[in-house]
C-alpha cells in the first residue's frame, strides 16, 4: 500500500535555446501554489488521503503548455493559472472527479 493516496507531477522542465517548456509558462510558481494549497488542505483534513506534490522533469507534452499528470488514475492536465490549479484540486484531489475542460 502507498504512503500516499495520489502523487501529482508537475512538468518543471527548463529548455534552452528557446525552445518552449513548461517552467517558461509559470510551472515551477504554480507547482509551489498547489504544494502549499494542498499542504493547508492536509492540515485541516479537507483532502480524502495524503497527497503529494511531486517536480518532474520533462514530461514531453511541451506542445501542449504547462502539465501535470496525477497518480493513481494517470490523468493527465493543462493549466494556465491558479484558478485552473484551484479548480484541479477542488474537483480531482477533493472530490476525484476528472477536470475534462483541462484534461489532455
Amino acid at each position: 500500500m502507498s504512503h500516499f493516496q495520489r502523487h501529482v507531477f508537475f512538468c518543471t522542465n527548463q529548455r534552452t535555446a528557446g525552445e518552449s517548456c513548461c517552467n517558461d509558462l509559470g510551472a515551477s510558481k504554480l507547482r509551489s501554489y498547489a504544494k502549499d494549497r494542498v499542504k493547508a488542505l492536509s492540515d485541516t483534513n479537507m483532502l480524502p488521503g495524503p497527497t503529494r506534490i511531486n517536480t518532474a522533469g520533462c514530461l514531453d507534452r511541451c506542445e501542449l503548455g504547462p502539465v501535470l499528470v496525477i497518480y493513481p488514475e494517470a490523468v493527465w492536465y493543462t493549466y494556465v493559472d491558479k484558478e485552473d490549479i484551484d479548480e484541479i484540486i477542488d474537483q480531482h484531489l477533493m472530490h476525484g472527479r476528472v477536470v475534462e475542460r483541462l484534461k489532455v
